[in-house]
């Protein structure tokens, strides 16, 4: 199956929307390059840098969007495969691995979410070093099948680690599992329970929580967990993971969320701007490259691709492009070249874009149709995208302008969680066992 189409692109004269040609518009962006951005890049994705640039410190990696660096990572692998060690994880959750050194770090949950802990393992072997639980208090509210209890990925500066259970509160831990500090949010009341995943940027923690009454983006210290500010939100449902952009001269939090895309001071935390066109349930992690932010939203809605930097209302001025439909529910998009991939996890239909304009390159199914049969986020390393199905089949694609299916590989477990990638091996969690994927 291929599809070739535009999606709208369109820009501000005069105060008057006009269509451009392809062309016109290509005068305005970045030129393509292999790694999704321009040489310089006045516009990009806050990504770790330092010792963290080393690791898998955070939701979807250093990179902040599911790239990776390097080679010498396996393409195939099966429940015997490729296994370098597989061992059991207690309890059950959906929180993606995150490394530090010879660490991994994941949560889960016990007794309906009664009980909530981290979990640290020996990276070289698997062997569990530790796990502590949070401390007691309210018993979250019911979930979604696919949520659970333990689905907010953790993140670490390599000092501590930083963990956000929702209405159980926002935790950290020394590397050897001690609790530095701890913080009862209050109580949330998020339908198919909460899922954002906390952003580390420079000495704070952000998190947002879009919830029936009272939500909020907040920012917390992070070496005492005091809340540094905290700005009300008026959208009412969401389950997203902010993202940290420089534009220029400033850094924006940029929020994918119900019916509109806002960007935040991370300073004060004051609303810079926002642009409209989501949908009412969003999920997917924006991603960024060529000068814009690429936001998906949910149940086979738009992708929105935005210029950040503005002020106000900036949905006649930005928006370079959108795709009317299509775009995955639960899982992140991923820009890899020029090219920006997503799967609409409502048919398992894998869609590539050029990013510049938004014109459809290829479409393809990828292997069975199910409705919410993705969940996990793809990511992409050495020439290749990988997208993991929630039956534990790994579709590996050869990056590029056509679509052309490498293999499938079959882990054997019910897989929901987004892997690690670090030092030419997956760490990948299924729904039973935490496994070393390696040549």
């Amino acid at each position: 199956m291929n599809a070739r189409g535009t999606a709208s692109r369109r820009f501000v004269a005069h105060g008057h929307v006009a269509v451009v040609s392809i062309a016109a518009m290509l005068m305005f962006l970045p030129r393509p390059h292999l790694d999704g951005q321009q040489s310089a890049p006045a516009v990009q994705m806050v990504g770790d840098t330092g010792e963290g640039a080393k690791y898998w410190a955070r939701w979807r990696g250093p990179s902040g969007q599911g790239v990776v660096s390097g080679t010498g990572y396996p393409d195939a692998w099966s429940s015997g495969e490729n296994v370098k060690w597989k061992v059991p994880v207690p309890g059950s959750g959906n929180s993606s691995p995150i490394v530090w050194g010879d660490r991994i770090f994941i949560t889960t949950a016990y007794d309906g979410g009664r009980r909530l802990s981290v979990v640290a393992y020996r990276r070289t072997d698997g062997v569990k070093l530790w796990e502590t639980f949070a401390p007691e208090g309210r018993t979250p509210y019911g979930s979604h099948y696919k949520n659970g209890h333990a689905s907010a990925t953790p993140a670490t500066d390599g000092q501590r680690v930083y963990v956000s259970f929702g209405s159980r509160g926002l935790l950290a831990l020394d590397m050897t599992g001690k609790q530095v500090w701890f913080r009862d949010l209050g109580p949330m009341d998020a339908y198919h329970g909460t899922a954002g995943s906390p952003l580390l940027y420079k000495d704070r923690l952000i998190l947002y929580q879009d919830q029936s009454r009272n939500s909020f983006i907040a920012a917390f210290d992070t070496r005492t967990g005091k809340t540094l500010w905290t700005t009300p939100r008026d959208a009412n449902v969401g389950w997203g993971t902010p993202i940290a952009v420089h534009v220029v001269d400033h850094d924006e939090i940029i929020v994918n969320g119900q019916q509109r895309v806002q960007a935040y001071n991370p300073d004060t935390g004051a609303e810079l701007w926002s642009c409209a066109g989501t949908t009412y349930e969003v999920i997917p992690t924006p991603v960024v490259g060529y000068g814009m932010v690429f936001c998906s939203s949910g149940r086979a809605g738009p992708t929105l691709a935005i210029r950040p930097g503005g002020k106000g209302d900036v949905t006649r001025s930005h928006l370079v492009w959108t795709s009317p439909r299509g775009s995955p529910f639960v899982p992140s998009p991923i820009l890899y070249g020029e090219h920006l991939y997503m799967v609409n996890d409502m048919q398992s239909i894998v869609t590539s874009f050029e990013a510049t304009t938004g014109k459809v390159m290829w479409q393809n199914r990828l292997g069975a149709s199910r409705r919410e049969g993705f969940s996990a986020s793809p990511v992409a390393v050495d020439g290749k995208v990988f997208f993991t199905n929630d039956e534990g089949e790994t579709f590996v694609l050869k990056a590029g302008p056509t679509f052309e299916l490498l293999r499938t590989n079959r882990i054997g477990e019910g897989t929901l969680a987004t892997p690690a990638l670090v030092d030419g091996k997956w760490y990948i969690r299924t729904e039973r066992n935490l496994f070393a994927i390696g040549s």
